[in-house]
């Protein structure tokens, strides 16, 4: 039969995915010998095997169960519902990790009518023991019968008022004996039947509510925001009951050993004198600091300073406690590594090598690399009472307050005047890149998680939330509204793009702090990594600010996003109009020292740092105006003012966005496709790379430029784009009498591509994994539609596991970017290879990129940080399944 409970001293630490992160710690609190109130735990494979027998407890779980009670009355000399010593216990779930929208505690199952009184008398104290009955009635209804805690705590109220209390200690034993008559009259009116008396019936109800309770809708939404696998299952813990409300020589609290907000090595916590458990937590008394326990209790209080550092010890962590201390005895309910902010989880990781608790691959593993973006942005002062009004998905981190407009040009004007604006849009487009250059933060109703604003927004540093569907906006009224209330025009909004709400009215802000140990904590981080770190850049002031975050070079600079600047959109748009090839020549001779500008820029704050620059990759059309608004201003125009000169202008640029026109543009004339028509534009753009480089190299600055094809999908094309970039070098040199050192490679984000990388290899330096369009192409998914309209249901039912544009498919996508670097190093077994998709800054993707051989991954300025540390958890995790073989 398989064994699916364990009395606390048959397990250990080391059997957290079967007895829960709670059970394994009670048994190894056990083992090692401190002050654990015996108990036992039924296994998460005890939970499965419930769902599996569609939500009831079987014949073997429920054998088990009693033998294991048994045991435990044995062990304690009392009896579950016992007339002369009743055992009194506690039921916990406990899942494997920590998951605060499971099922709250129960205490004190096992009282009823009868073992009340014998309690009562046991302790030779009647009003603690009815005290004790009315908390259980009042939780096992509430938890377990699903009576809300509401009804209870009104009848208590009302019972203090009518009796002239001001709080539950002034009642005595018999008012406790009327409120308990009270409390089962709100259980028989709720749920038609008495309140259960049999303490049987009374656990295996408990049981069923947590199994329950792993799918109620607070555990899945944690579990969906956690990346916490579905189908683990949670343990139950039913532990004996001991007492903190016996008197004044008793207490319960929780502390921590270390300050989880600031990480310093000091005792962290609070206490109440004369209480159980849920006193400390339901904020009806003031508990007092856990240093007050050496003036009430100093005897304990040592005790439990020694306990605290034996735990942290042998767990390497910082501990959070919960105790109790009964009639001066101290006992041990709960330890667990505590959680804490990102500033805590760096200095606890760095002080704790320098105490010699752990080494520095262990002090890599113990910061999450997402927590390393919290400290990069600004952050929300929460002890402002700031309204929330509504929450979309938390598309780049960090925290902004300004005034709503919904317009770009107008963002931009207003930043020019001094004033913080907040741009909210229903999605953006590359003609709004200038006001999100010029807006504080970025609001869109519409995308997800990589839509256009979420990358550019990520890419800037700046705060982003996308996909508030609640948010109804009027661009004509400029306002919008959510539920009953309006946000109009100027409005001044908050935004936690690291929380995804939006707030109305501003918030104190607390700005980004650095300290000594995020640097430490970094260097250890590059001398264990083998992946290079490069950023996503196409301004000098991204490339200087990720240099500054570590990056060891520019990954991808996309050169479309230097063309949306409003003062060039006119010469773009002359170039893109031009009827014959000497009038588009003409337009590009403009655009040339305007590049040559921006690549001089970026290469001198890159110094000798490569820097992959990606030729033009959107099809032109996205450079001309919207084609519905062109049709609205031409019939307005028609009908007003027929004769105005701008009206022949308008058409001309409507009869191109007609031409330019696609079914479907991503998959259209766009990328190298682009080149092989008009070669002429990688031509002006490959000259104006190798301007700059020449022109530098004579100051005597080191430049190592990669010239990138995108959306190659036969090396034909690689090869034709190849000889544009080399005759563009040729002419340069020529010119300038300077010779210099480039490469040419291609993004990899065609299947097709990679599939045939052996052949590809054969023109190209390097391959960067373009892993956007490679999820979108290898899905067959346009990403903001999917986002938009059905992802988000698969997501819910299970049919993803993640979102694929956030977090890389290893098993389709990953498999095209094994394939090509393999395919490639068999061609050329040097083949530099990377990614630069949004997956370069996320950490399994990383670990992925790591595994599969790559030599660099690539991502937002921001996010570099993370990317160091994530890629040095995946060479830590990498050498410890090396050892474990």
């Amino acid at each position: 039969m398989t064994k699916l409970v364990y009395a606390f001293h048959e397990g250990q630490k080391d059997m957290k995915e079967l007895l829960g992160g709670k059970g394994a710690n009670l048994a190894e609190m056990t083992r090692i010998g401190l002050p654990v109130p015996e108990g036992f735990t039924i296994s998460t494979k005890a939970c499965s095997d419930y769902y599996d027998h569609d939500g009831q407890i079987s014949e073997a779980l429920t054998d088990q169960v009693m033998t294991a009670l048994k045991e435990l009355e044995s062990k304690t000399g009392k009896t579950l519902g016992g007339s002369d010593q009743p055992l009194l216990v506690s039921v916990r779930s406990g899942s494997v990790f920590s998951m605060p929208g499971m099922m709250d505690t129960v205490l004190n199952l096992g009282m009823n009518d009868e073992t009340v009184d014998v309690v009562a008398g046991l302790t030779d104290n009647a009003r603690f023991a009815y005290d004790s009955y009315r908390r259980f009635i009042q939780m096992f209804s509430d938890v377990v019968l699903g009576v809300e805690s509401f009804f209870f705590e009104q009848e208590l109220s009302k019972f203090r008022r009518e009796k002239g209390y001001e709080s539950d200690p002034e009642l005595s034993a018999a008012d406790w004996k009327e409120v308990i008559e009270a409390y089962k009259k709100i259980v028989k009116r709720h749920t038609k039947t008495p309140f259960p008396q049999d303490p049987k019936e009374q656990l295996f109800l408990s049981i069923k509510a947590v199994f329950d309770s792993w799918n109620n809708q607070r555990a899945v939404i944690y579990r969906n925001l956690n990346d916490i696998p579905h189908h683990l299952g949670t343990a139950v813990n039913i532990q004996s009951m001991v007492f903190g409300n016996m008197g004044d020589d008793s207490g319960t609290g929780v502390a921590f050993t270390r300050d989880p907000s600031t990480g310093e090595a000091k005792l962290y916590g609070e206490y109440l004198i004369n209480a159980q458990g849920e006193d400390v937590v339901a904020g009806i008394r003031t508990p007092q600091p856990i240093a007050s326990l050496q003036r009430d209790l100093p005897d304990v209080f040592e005790q439990f300073i020694d306990t605290a550092n034996r735990l942290e010890a042998h767990y390497g962590d910082m501990q959070d406690i919960e105790f109790t201390v009964e009639n001066r005895k101290l006992f041990i309910l709960q330890t667990r590594n505590g959680k804490r902010t990102a500033q805590a989880a760096i200095r606890i990781a760095v002080e704790m090598v320098h105490e010699g608790v752990i080494d520095k691959e262990q002090a890599l593993l113990r910061v999450d690399p997402e927590q390393l973006d919290q400290l990069l942005h600004p952050r929300i002062d929460h002890s402002d009472d700031v309204e929330k009004l509504t929450k979309g998905l938390p598309a780049s981190p960090g925290a902004a307050t300004g005034q709503v407009v919904f317009d770009p040009d107008e963002a931009e004007l207003l930043k020019g005047k001094g004033q913080n604006v907040i741009l909210v849009r229903t999605e953006t487009t590359p003609d709004d890149i200038h006001g999100i250059v010029a807006a504080e933060a970025v609001v869109t109703s519409r995308g997800g998680m990589t839509s256009h604003a979420a990358v550019v927004a990520r890419g800037m540093g700046k705060a982003c939330i996308c996909g508030c569907g609640e948010m109804q906006i009027d661009m004509k009224a400029k306002s919008f509204r959510v539920g009953n209330t309006t946000v109009n025009h100027l409005d001044t909004i908050t935004i936690d793009g690291g929380t995804g709400e939006v707030m109305l009215g501003e918030a104190t802000m607390i700005p980004p702090q650095l300290s000594d140990e995020f640097e430490t904590i970094l260097q250890w981080a590059d001398e264990t990594r083998r992946l290079g770190i490069r950023t996503n850049a196409d301004t000098p002031q991204d490339a200087q600010k990720a240099v500054e975050f570590g990056a060891e070079g520019i990954g991808l600079c996309r050169t479309e996003h230097m063309f949306m600047d409003p003062e060039r959109v006119p010469v773009v748009r002359e170039m893109i109009l031009a009827d014959d090839l000497d009038n588009r020549q003409k337009a590009l001779d403009r655009l040339l020292p305007m590049q040559v500008e921006d690549f001089t820029g970026i290469f001198r704050a890159m110094g000798p740092r490569p820097v992959t620059i990606r030729l033009l990759d959107p099809p032109l059309h996205e450079f001309l105006p919207d084609k519905e608004e062109l049709l609205v201003g031409i019939t307005r125009m028609e009908i007003q003012d027929p004769g105005a000169p701008e009206l022949a202008e308008k058409k001309k640029i409507l009869k191109s966005v007609r031409l330019l026109d696609e079914f479907n543009p991503m998959l259209g004339h766009r990328g190298c496709r682009l080149g092989m028509v008009y070669p002429e534009i990688y031509e002006m753009q490959s000259r104006a790379i190798f301007k700059a480089t020449a022109a530098l190299s004579e100051e005597g600055v080191e430049v190592q430029p990669e010239v990138m094809i995108p959306l190659v999908g036969h090396v034909q094309e690689l090869k034709a784009m190849r000889k544009v970039v080399e005759d563009a070098a040729i002419a340069v040199t020529e010119e300038t009498g300077v010779s210099f050192t480039y490469t040419v490679g291609t993004m990899i984000e065609i299947p097709r591509a990679a599939l045939t990388a052996d052949a590809i290899a054969e023109e190209a330096d390097f391959f960067s994994f373009g892993t956007n369009d490679l999820t979108q192409t290898t899905f067959g998914y346009s990403r903001d539609d999917a986002e938009s309209k059905f992802l988000q249901h698969y997501l819910d039912h299970g049919v993803l596991e993640h979102n694929p544009f956030a977090v890389l498919d290893t098993e389709g996508v990953g498999k095209l970017v094994e394939t090509g670097v393999t395919l490639g190093r068999k061609t050329k077994p040097g083949l530099k290879t990377g990614i630069c998709g949004e997956h370069g800054g996320e950490k399994r993707s990383i670990a992925f990129c790591h595994e599969t051989g790559l030599d660099y991954v690539s991502c937002s300025p921001y996010r570099v940080p993370l990317a160091r540390l994530a890629a040095a958890q995946a060479k830590v995790n990498e050498s410890s399944r090396t050892v474990n073989v």
